[in-house]
């Protein structure tokens, strides 16, 4: 049995609070990393803010496209 597959019947059993408390342990996660890791925070500090909202578009749009658009 390969990877893939365990991955696969992984994913079955996740529904939609499982996939919400992914999100929000990975927002928790990254603002910890920047807290207690003064590099990470300079370095989002210096990094000009319209990188970021490219990144939310780019990331956003085939979810965005696959859920309301086809």
């Amino acid at each position: 049995m390969g990877l893939i597959n365990i991955w696969e019947k992984a994913m079955k059993k996740i529904d939609w609070l499982d996939v919400a408390l992914i999100k929000f342990s990975t927002a928790a996660f990254v603002l910890f990393v920047i807290t207690v890791w003064p590099a990470a925070m300079n370095l989002v500090h210096s990094i000009h803010w319209g990188w970021f909202l490219a990144a939310l578009i780019i990331l956003a749009a085939r979810p965005f496209y696959r859920a309301y658009i086809k």
